[in-house]
């Protein structure tokens, strides 16, 4: 079985527990400093929300309005939700969130469709979400 097939069945095992991994996670600082990394044009990819807004897989992000470049905060709320089922609170290094963008050299996963977003752990963005992952308890 694949590292993919495990990780995303790994994710549904913990869907059971995404009330108390949320209540764990900080909204707040999801809201001001992580969620707003997926809506990022990052150089060479497209942002985030492009691909996972349309995606049929466990990191689906709500789609924006025609209008709108950014998400209210019940769209943010059901991100929110959604995202916590892929982290492990305190654990940035076996958080799905974290490992799937991540380049295979530095830790990452085999295979992400829309490259890797963060070449290191050192990358900026992925200290903000690893810093409000190892914050939850």
């Amino acid at each position: 079985m694949s590292r993919l097939k495990l990780m995303r069945i790994a994710a549904c095992c913990v869907a059971g527990c995404s009330v108390a991994v949320a209540q764990s996670l900080d909204f707040e600082v999801y809201r001001t400093r992580v969620e707003p990394i997926f809506s990022k044009q990052r150089e060479s990819h497209a942002r985030c929300v492009a691909c996972h807004s349309e995606s049929n897989n466990a990191f689906r992000l709500q789609k924006w309005g025609p209008q709108t470049r950014s998400f209210t905060e019940e769209q943010s709320r059901v991100n929110f939700q959604m995202i916590s089922k892929l982290v492990v609170p305190g654990s940035p290094e076996r958080s799905i969130l974290l490992l799937h963008p991540l380049a295979k050299e530095a830790g990452g996963d085999e295979f992400h469709s829309g490259g890797r977003q963060f070449l290191s752990k050192d990358d900026p963005d992925w200290q903000i979400i690893a810093a409000w992952v190892r914050a939850a308890r």
